[in-house]
C-alpha cells in the first residue's frame, strides 16, 4: 500500500503529554517516532548522540539532512517531536511538505505551566514508577504565565498559517485524548497504519494528579490573575486587511550616501526624494531595487541607516484623496475614482475640478471618502486595499518582511529627524524644502472635530498603536 506520508511530525509543548503520545505511537509496529529530534541541546532523548548514525553535529550543520537520514534507515513510517524553541531551520520545510504529516497536540495552558513548575522544582520530567514519584506545591507567577500564553499562542499561530497557506490540515490531539484508545486508533489510520490497539500504554504514569487548588500555593491569587486574562481578545481592534509585504521597488536611496528611504505611501515622499537628490549632490536617488539588489546595495553600504516617515492620519488621508482620488492627472486612481463617485455616491466632479467646486463641496467629498476607507478596510467592498490608505503599522509590519526601517521619524519633526540621520552618516544635511501640493484646498481651511473624529474611525489602529493625538 503506498502510503499518503513520507514522515509526520508532532507539534507539542514541554508538560503536554507528548512523551506519552510517543510512547502510544511507538506502540504501532509501522510508526517509530524519534524523540526531540531537533532539540538544540540534546538527539532525541537526553544523553543520546546520534539517530542512526547521524550525529548532533551533523544535524547541526544541516539540519534537513537529518529528514533524508530518518526516512533512509527507519522501519516504518519516522517522526518525531517538535516545540516551539526546536531549530527554528528546518519549521518552514516541516509547514510547505504535504507528505510530512501534521499532529498538533495541546493542553489547558495553566495546566501546563503548573505541571512545568513542578517538574522544574522536583527535577523529575517523567515517571515510569510510582515509588519514584515527587511532588511539590509551586507558586503561580502572573507575569511569567503570560510569558508562557504569549509564547504558545505565537506558535499556534504559525503553525495555523503555515497549514492554511499550504492547504493542508492537521490530525488534533488533546492532553486527554491520549489514553482514549479509539483516538490513538484513528490517529494511525491518518498516518497510513493499519494496525489497531487494544489498550493504551500504561508504562509511564501521570505525574500530578491532584487539583491544581493542592498545587498551587496561591490559588486564589491565581484564580484572581486569570480572571483579567482577555481569553477572547476582546480588546482587540478589528484588523480586516491583508499582509503586506516589503514594498522594496518603492525604496531609494541617496546617490553617494548610506541613506536608504522606505516611503509609506500617502506621506511626505516628494520632500524627501528632494532632499535625498540634495544630499547626492543633485544626482537622483538610487531606486528601482529588488531584493537582490538592495541586498548588494546594502552590503556595499556599511553602516547605513533605513528610515521611514510617519504622517497623521488626517493630513496623510487628506494627500490621499487629493491626489488619488480627486486629481485626474498623473498618480491617479482613475477607475476606482470612476467607481467612487457610481457606486458610493462620492460628489466629486466627472472630470478635473473646476471653479465651481467649492470648499463645502471639498469638505463633503473629504468625508464621504473617509466613509469608504473604513469600509474598503473593513473587507466590506469589491476594491483593493491600497498601500495609500492602508493603516501605517501594516505598511511598517510589512517593511519587516525583509529589512525594517531602523529609524522612524514623524513629519512634523522631519527637519530634526533628517539632520540627525545625515550627521550619523557623515554627510551635510540641506534644507528640507516644502515641495508644492496642488491641492484645490488646505486641510487647515476646514479641518476640525467632525474630520478629526471620522479619521479616527477609520484609523484607530494607527493612532492607538502609533500614539497619533489629534491633528490640531
Amino acid at each position: 500500500m503506498t502510503r499518503r506520508f513520507d514522515c509526520f511530525v508532532v507539534f507539542a509543548e514541554m508538560r503536554t503529554g507528548s512523551n506519552f503520545l510517543e510512547e502510544n505511537i511507538n506502540q504501532f509496529p509501522g510508526l517509530k517516532c524519534h524523540g526531540e529530534a531537533y532539540n538544540p541541546h540534546f538527539m532525541g532523548y537526553p544523553n543520546t548522540t546520534d539517530i542512526h548514525g547521524f550525529t548532533q553535529a551533523m544535524r547541526d550543520a544541516d539540519p534537513v539532512r537529518l529528514l533524508s537520514v530518518l526516512k533512509a534507515n527507519t522501519k516504518g513510517l519516522p517522526g518525531f517531536r517538535f516545540f516551539h524553541d526546536h531549530d527554528p531551520r528546518v519549521l518552514d520545510q516541516l509547514l510547505t511538505d504535504p507528505r510530512c504529516a501534521k499532529i498538533i497536540l495541546t493542553r489547558n495552558p495553566v495546566e501546563s505551566y503548573v505541571s512545568w513548575k513542578i517538574a522544574a522544582a522536583t527535577g523529575q520530567w517523567k515517571l515510569t514508577n510510582m515509588k519514584h514519584q515527587k511532588s511539590a506545591q509551586i507558586r503561580f507567577d502572573a507575569e511569567e504565565f503570560q510569558g508562557h500564553l504569549a509564547q504558545l499562542q505565537r506558535f499556534q499561530l504559525r503553525l495555523l498559517q503555515g497549514l492554511q497557506t499550504t492547504g493542508q490540515t492537521a490530525f488534533y490531539v488533546a492532553y486527554e485524548d491520549i489514553q482514549d484508545v479509539a483516538v490513538l486508533n484513528g490517529l494511525a489510520k491518518y498516518l497510513g497504519e493499519t494496525h489497531q490497539l487494544e489498550t493504551a500504554s500504561t508504562k509511564l504514569k501521570k505525574q500530578n494528579p491532584a487539583a491544581l487548588e493542592d498545587k498551587v500555593l496561591n490559588f486564589a491569587e491565581m484564580q484572581t490573575a486569570l480572571a483579567r486574562v482577555d481569553h477572547f481578545d476582546l480588546g482587540r481592534t478589528p484588523n480586516f486587511e491583508p499582509r503586506r509585504g516589503a514594498a522594496v521597488p518603492t525604496y531609494v536611496a541617496a546617490a553617494g550616501a548610506p541613506l536608504l528611504f522606505l516611503p509609506v505611501k500617502g506621506g511626505p515622499e516628494a520632500q524627501v526624494h528632494r532632499w535625498l537628490s540634495e544630499v547626492g549632490q543633485g544626482a537622483a536617488p538610487l531606486g528601482n531595487f529588488t531584493q537582490a539588489t538592495l541586498r548588494q546595495w546594502m552590503r556595499k553600504s556599511p553602516g547605513h541607516r533605513r528610515f521611514t516617515v510617519l504622517r497623521h492620519p488626517v493630513p496623510r488621508a487628506h494627500a490621499v484623496f487629493c491626489d488619488q482620488i480627486l486629481n485626474t492627472g498623473p498618480g491617479s486612481f482613475a477607475e476606482i475614482r470612476a467607481t467612487l463617485r457610481r457606486a458610493h455616491d462620492l460628489p466629486i466632479p466627472d472630470g478635473a475640478v473646476g471653479e465651481d467646486y467649492d470648499l463645502a463641496q471639498h469638505r463633503a467629498a473629504f468625508l464621504a471618502f473617509l466613509s469608504f476607507i473604513k469600509a474598503n478596510l473593513a473587507g466590506q467592498t469589491n476594491i483593493r486595499v491600497d498601500a495609500a490608505w492602508s493603516h501605517q503599522v501594516q505598511v511598517l509590519q510589512g517593511m519587516g518582511n525583509f529589512a525594517p526601517a531602523d529609524v522612524v521619524l514623524r513629519e512634523d519633526a522631519l527637519v530634526e529627524g533628517l539632520a540627525y540621520l545625515a550627521h550619523d552618516v557623515g554627510v551635510a544635511s540641506p534644507e528640507l524644502r516644502d515641495v508644492p501640493t496642488g491641492h484645490p484646498f488646505e486641510l487647515a481651511h476646514f479641518y476640525d472635530a467632525e474630520i478629526e473624529d471620522a479619521v479616527r474611525d477609520v484609523y484607530q489602529r494607527d493612532y492607538v498603536m502609533l500614539g497619533f493625538n489629534r491633528w490640531a
